[in-house]
């Protein structure tokens, strides 16, 4: 007599087909052509407006709120520095996220004034004997101070009257000099772990020609663009004190970051001229001059970036108003319009 049960396994709904990818990559490839055509698209858009930003560039207030940035940046930059750096020693124990930060110096400020940074924290660093909350205090008051007169420009670009009060610009601004460090520190931890990394691919040993700097260097250039564009969205988005757009703000804050990245190979270009200007001009000020030009050109790089996304934004919401508006008026109007027939009817 035959088996009338079923044997387990032998019923479909007992073995499932396993679930079909292609759906989960398309989505992905399909958001990763949305994300590339929103950047360029922003970058014919800057592209078309450099008429409206070149405007801003030769406003006063512009140049003002640049010249605050990197006047707080010369104050909190060394600090900020050391407190990374014993934070590598002292929690991390990671010499090699100390040479991956030594690393991004040199590649901020090339020629002498890198060298020079990099000689003074390595002997500041050898003077810390254990990591000083008081100082990373210090450091917090200080380096606040660079998102101060941020906040007033990104406030006036996006039309807003009222700035928040100290304490809540405070507040806000210890929130993203903490983000600043993380993303430093985690760009140092990336760059330290270069040889794991390698092996771990590759399961083999590094090369020598990529021992000897080669490696740390390209890891740590593939991770600060990404990190760079991250802190710039952060800025245009929680900074203002309004309500901002994160998805118009984050293809433009992409195309800011580019144009900060290019900033530093025009840096790289022109350092031996600058050197030798400098050395003439400042004497033995030089590299804190140098440390102040790149800052203030990079502000008001940033700076025209938040006037250029706020502008364009505040355009599409006007335009998206508009348009609500037109269709709402054109929906009340078919309502208001008598049917066929309404008019002979009896009541």
């Amino acid at each position: 007599m035959p088996n009338s049960l079923p044997r387990p396994g032998l019923n479909p709904s007992d073995n499932p087909a396993p679930e079909d990818p292609a759906p989960a990559d398309a989505a992905g490839k399909g958001l990763l052509r949305r994300a590339w055509s929103a950047f360029l698209g922003a970058v014919v858009e800057f592209a078309r407006d450099w008429r409206a930003t070149g405007r801003y560039l030769i406003e006063p207030d512009t140049h003002v709120y640049a010249f605050s940035v990197a006047a707080n940046v010369l104050l909190a930059f060394y600090p900020f520095l050391l407190v990374m750096l014993s934070i590598c020693k002292y929690v991390f124990h990671s010499t090699p996220a100390i040479n991956a930060t030594f690393v991004a110096i040199q590649d901020y400020f090339p020629g002498g004034t890198g060298v020079f940074l990099v000689e003074n924290l390595a002997r500041s660093l050898k003077s810390v004997r254990q990591l000083e909350w008081f100082s990373v205090l210090m450091l917090l008051l200080l380096a606040t101070g660079i998102f101060l007169p941020l906040e007033v420009a990104l406030n006036r670009a996006w039309g807003v009257t009222k700035s928040r009060n100290l304490v809540m610009n405070q507040l806000v601004s210890t929130g993203l000099v903490f983000v600043c460090g993380v993303l430093v520190l985690g760009s140092a931890v990336f760059t330290a772990a270069a040889p794991a990394l390698w092996q771990a691919v590759f399961k083999s040993d590094v090369p020598e020609v990529l021992t000897k700097g080669f490696l740390a260097y390209g890891l740590f250039k593939l991770s600060s663009v990404p990190f760079t564009l991250l802190l710039l969205f952060l800025v245009y988005w929680i900074l203002p004190n309004t309500k901002v757009p994160a998805r118009q703000v984050l293809p433009r804050a992409a195309v800011i970051g580019l144009l900060l990245e290019m900033l530093k190979w025009i840096n790289w270009f022109v350092w031996p001229w600058l050197l030798a200007k400098f050395q003439r001009e400042y004497g033995v000020f030089r590299n804190s001059v140098t440390i102040l030009i790149w800052t203030y050109l990079a502000a008001l790089i940033v700076l025209a970036g938040a006037q250029w996304s706020a502008r364009r934004a505040r355009e599409a919401q006007a335009v998206g108003a508009g348009a609500a508006g037109v269709a709402l008026g054109s929906a009340a109007g078919s309502a208001a319009e008598p049917r066929p027939g309404d008019g002979n009817r009896i009541e």
